[in-house]
C-alpha cells in the first residue's frame, strides 16, 4: 500500500538523464555529439557517451561504449550480402540481442554519471523505424528518464516545405516513442532559426512564406497550409532551442532542457510505466489467488474419492499388502532382492544360491554401453558470430 501511495504521488526518477540524438543525415548529430563531450569536460559535468552508429568510419571522441567494438559492419555486409542501410539495420538487430549487457553496465554505474548521451545512425529510419531501435529506446526509457533530441538542419529548413517535412518527422517520432522531445536547430551560426520559431507560433507567417516560396497555387501548398494548422497543438508542447555544434552556442540551454525533461518524463512516460507495473502486480496477485482457490476446491474432492473408494481400491490395497508371487514357475525359488523370502527359504536353498553367486563370472560391460552416443558431442562450444558478442565498455 505504501508503494502504491508513493507511485500515485509525485515520483522523481533517479539515475542519469538519457539523451538520444536523432536527426536526418547531415544534420550534424555526430558533430553535436563531439561538442557535448567537449562542453561536459569543460564544465565538469559527468556524462557517459555511447556510439550506436556501426557505419561511422571515425568517431570524433572515444566513447565509453561503441557498437563498432561489438559488430563488424563490413563483415555483416559480406556475410549477409546486404547493402549499406540493410547492414546498419542488421548490425543494430545483432547489438539489440545483447543490449541487456549494456543496461547492466548502465545500472551498475548509474550513480557515477548525470547524463547518458547516445549518438544514433545517420540514416534516421534505421533507428526510428526498426524493431531494434524501438527495443533500445524502450529498454532505456523503462529504467532511466529518457529524452529524444531531434537535431534539425537549420539552413535547409529555411524552405517552408523542408521545414514542414522536418516537423512532421519530429511529430511522428514523438508519437512513436512517446518520450519527451527537444528540437535542437543546429548550425545556428550559419543561419538563424528565428523564422522557423515564428512559423511555429504564427501559422499566418508560415502561410505568407508559402506564398513567397511558390508562385502558383498547387496541391502541395494547400496540404502544407492544412498541416500547419494540424501541427499547431504539437508546436505548443514542443521544446526548441538554437544550437551550434561548431561554435558551442546554445549548449548551456541544452543542459537546462535535459534537466527539465526529467519532470516531463515522470509526468508522462514514467507515470505510464508505473501504472503498467501496478496493473501487472495486481493481475499477478489475482492469478495467484484464483489458482489457490481452485487448488483448495480440488483437494477435498480428491480426499472424498479416496475415502469412498470402491472394490477396486480395496483390491488394490490388498494387492499391495500381499507378499510377492514366485517367479520362474519355482515355488521355492529364492529372490535375492526381497529380504522377506529369506525367512521361508530352507538351508539347502540358501546354500545353492550362494554357490551360484560365487561360480557365476561377472559379464564384461558392453563396449556400446560404455561409449556415449555418437550424436552427442560433449564439451563442444556453440558457434557464435562475431557480430553477436557482448558489448564492451572502454572505461
Amino acid at each position: 500500500e505504501e508503494e502504491e501511495e508513493e507511485e500515485e504521488g509525485s515520483v522523481v526518477t533517479s539515475g542519469p538523464v538519457v539523451a538520444l540524438l536523432i536527426g536526418m543525415a547531415g544534420s550534424g548529430k555526430s558533430t553535436l555529439f563531439h561538442r557535448i563531450h567537449y562542453a561536459a569536460w569543460e564544465s565538469g559535468k559527468r556524462c557517459y557517451f555511447i556510439n550506436l552508429d556501426p557505419a561511422a568510419l571515425e568517431v570524433p571522441i572515444e566513447p565509453h561504449m561503441d557498437i563498432r567494438d561489438t559488430v563488424d559492419y563490413k563483415g555483416v555486409m559480406r556475410e549477409y550480402s546486404l547493402g549499406p542501410n540493410g547492414a546498419i539495420v542488421t548490425s543494430l538487430n545483432l547489438y539489440a540481442t545483447q543490449f541487456n549487457d549494456v543496461m547492466n553496465i548502465l545500472d551498475e554505474r548509474a550513480k557515477e554519471f548525470d547524463y547518458v548521451i547516445i549518438d544514433t545512425p545517420g540514416q534516421i529510419e534505421a533507428f526510428t523505424w526498426s524493431a531494434s531501435g524501438q527495443l533500445i529506446a524502450e529498454s532505456l526509457a523503462s529504467t532511466f528518464a529518457t529524452t529524444v533530441v531531434y537535431v534539425v538542419d537549420t539552413p535547409r529548413s529555411k524552405s517552408p516545405a523542408t521545414f514542414m517535412s522536418n516537423m512532421v518527422y519530429a511529430c511522428s517520432i514523438l508519437h512513436k516513442f512517446r518520450l519527451p522531445l527537444v528540437a535542437a536547430f543546429n548550425k545556428s551560426d550559419i543561419a538563424s532559426p528565428q523564422p522557423c520559431f515564428d512559423w511555429m507560433t504564427d501559422f499566418e507567417a508560415f502561410h505568407t512564406a508559402l506564398d513567397e516560396d511558390l508562385v502558383s497555387e498547387s496541391y502541395v501548398t494547400s496540404l502544407h497550409r492544412s498541416m500547419s494548422l494540424v501541427l499547431d497543438e504539437f508546436y505548443r508542447v514542443l521544446d526548441r532551442l538554437a544550437v551550434s555544434a561548431a561554435s558551442g552556442q546554445g549548449i548551456d540551454d541544452l543542459w537546462r532542457k535535459l534537466d527539465a525533461s526529467r519532470a516531463l518524463y515522470d509526468a508522462t512516460y514514467g507515470k505510464e510505466i508505473r501504472r503498467r507495473r501496478r496493473a501487472y502486480r495486481k493481475q499477478h496477485a489475482n492469478d495467484v489467488a484464483r489458482n489457490f482457490a481452485k487448488l483448495k476446491l480440488d483437494l477435498p474432492s480428491d480426499h472424498r474419492a479416496d475415502a469412498s473408494g470402491g472394490d477396486d481400491d480395496d483390491d488394490g490395497s490388498r494387492a499391495r499388502d500381499a507378499p510377492p508371487q514366485p517367479v520362474g514357475g519355482r515355488p521355492d525359488a529364492v529372490r535375492r532382492n526381497h529380504p522377506g523370502d529369506l525367512q521361508s527359504a530352507g538351508p539347502s536353498d540358501l546354500d545353492t544360491d550362494l554357490h551360484t553367486q560365487q561360480d557365476e563370472p561377472d559379464e564384461p560391460a558392453s563396449p556400446t554401453a560404455m561409449t556415449p552416443s555418437a550424436t552427442i558431442t560433449r564439451g563442444a562450444a556453440p558457434r557464435v558470430h562475431r557480430a553477436a558478442a557482448a558489448p564492451s565498455s572502454k572505461q
